[in-house]
């Protein structure tokens, strides 16, 4: 019996550290794969949402910042930067200050990383939902600039 429970218990440990790896890797997606594999795939994944008029979709990518845009205070504060995939493709960051942190030190040009919520529109789309959702109802998305996760 004392060997059952041994067993048993490691069984558990093993079942909650594989449980604990797959909500981390939800949470950052782009450690499954290389940098150079990841911004390929995720960028193409940008561009295919744009050219088939997606909304509403869970995407990642990457791009430069391209125009920075004054802050959308109406509501829900927003701070706005428009991306250059290297596509070519332009898309439209609108990044939650009340829930998450700003990129205080953001300048046109600066590479920035994304995870969040994609709306199509015709000027090429917008992220959001770059940040965590305090109701849990929403997959937690984030902005990555100079190695700093704003979430």
């Amino acid at each position: 019996m004392k060997y059952l429970n041994a067993k048993m218990k490691k069984l558990v440990i093993a079942l909650l550290i594989g449980v604990a790896a797959y909500g981390y890797i939800q949470n950052n997606p782009e450690i499954l794969s290389t940098s150079t594999e990841k911004s390929t795939q995720n960028n193409q994944a940008v561009t295919d949402a744009y050219q088939n008029q997606l909304s509403d979709i869970q995407i990642s990518g990457s791009g430069n910042v391209k125009y920075i845009l004054s802050d959308d205070n109406k509501g829900s504060r927003h701070q706005r930067f428009i991306l250059r995939l290297p596509s070519g493709q332009s898309l439209l960051v609108a990044h939650n200050i009340d829930l998450a942190p700003k990129i205080k030190t953001l300048q046109k040009g600066d590479a920035v990383q994304f995870f969040g919520e994609y709306e199509w529109n015709s000027e090429g789309g917008v992220i959001h939902w770059t940040h965590h959702d305090p109701g849990g109802r929403h997959v937690g998305g984030w902005l990555k600039h100079n190695g700093q996760k704003y979430e």
